[in-house]
């Protein structure tokens, strides 16, 4: 049978039921509604960003969609494949970043997306990319080790192989070289997908998506309610500032955003809303900040 060529409507169809189910099961765990923001881009496409701030339990989270398309692939996109630079390009995907208020629940980030470059007189090329990972600000050893098996649970149906590669691969991009230190404890992470042709890849995709709840509503559920104080919240903010340079200098779906004229309150709606920094600070030996960096914020093999 020939390979299934790529499918944008379903493509399409699947984020937009995604995002719609994350918000609905966010909703009920936080209280409060999720705002609703539809916007269109100028030179094509649009999306639908739904954001919440000083909720119940989510300081700050955001869900967005996008469809976006463009005349001419911006510098991010065609950096791994120069042999694209100046095509077409077509764009979807869901991006999520939830910020919890209390810093014993963990940040977290989840992305699916995908990505056609075309040029007349040939096959358009696309490739899919996405994952998730997790940013503690106080680490639990139960807490890593579930969403790191509800990760590899998500991949296992189409290889024992998947998993490992995607978590080394979540390891090496989430790694903040300035500081040589990770973002987080990782998860999973794929780009520039396309093994297989569109309907394995999408179905992996899709699993990686449909996974996500699972992997974080157990701990957000876990760690929303123990009693904190400044001394935490100070920590936090401190540790945020890392996921905000992050974002601002390596994060590739950032800069794509921002070097392709995307909308700057939807492609910034990740950054955390309070956010310290400080000069040459390190935690105190033996504090439960201390073992943050000690024994989560390395390379382990959580299951």
């Amino acid at each position: 049978m020939p390979a299934t060529p790529f499918d944008t409507a379903a493509v399409r169809t699947y984020l937009l039921d995604l995002q719609a189910r994350t918000v609905a099961a966010l909703e009920t765990a936080d209280g409060l509604p999720f705002r609703t923001d539809a916007w269109e881009r100028p030179e094509g496409g649009g999306g639908i960003s739904r954001l919440i701030e000083e909720g119940n339990v989510l300081e700050r989270g955001g869900v967005n969609f996008s469809h976006v398309l463009g005349s001419q692939l911006p510098p991010s996109a065609s950096a791994h494949r120069p042999e694209l630079a100046g095509r077409r390009w077509e764009a979807m995907g869901v991006s999520l970043v939830l910020h919890p208020r209390n810093p014993y629940a963990p940040t977290v980030h989840m992305n699916v997306r995908c990505f056609v470059a075309m040029k007349d007189g040939e096959a358009p090329v696309w490739w899919f990319g996405g994952g998730m990972d997790l940013t503690p600000y106080y680490g639990f050893e139960d807490d890593a080790r579930h969403f790191h098996a509800t990760c590899k649970n998500a991949l296992d149906p189409f290889g024992a192989e998947l998993h490992p590669r995607f978590k080394a691969w979540c390891d090496r991009y989430f790694f903040l070289k300035h500081r040589n230190e990770p973002r987080g404890i990782g998860g999973v992470f794929f780009d520039d997908f396309a093994e297989g042709g569109f309907d394995p890849a999408f179905a992996i995709t899709r699993s990686v998506g449909d996974a996500f709840l699972a992997a974080y509503l157990p701990l957000l559920e876990r760690r929303k309610d123990i009693e904190f104080g400044e001394r935490e919240r100070d920590f936090q903010a401190y540790r945020r500032g890392r996921y905000v340079e992050f974002n601002l200098v390596y994060d590739r779906g950032t800069l794509f955003g921002l070097q392709s004229g995307g909308r700057t309150e939807s492609i910034l709606m990740s950054l955390p809303p309070i956010v310290k920094w400080r000069y040459d600070w390190h935690p105190a030996p033996g504090t439960a900040e201390a073992q943050l960096y000690s024994d989560f914020l390395v390379a382990r093999a959580w299951v």
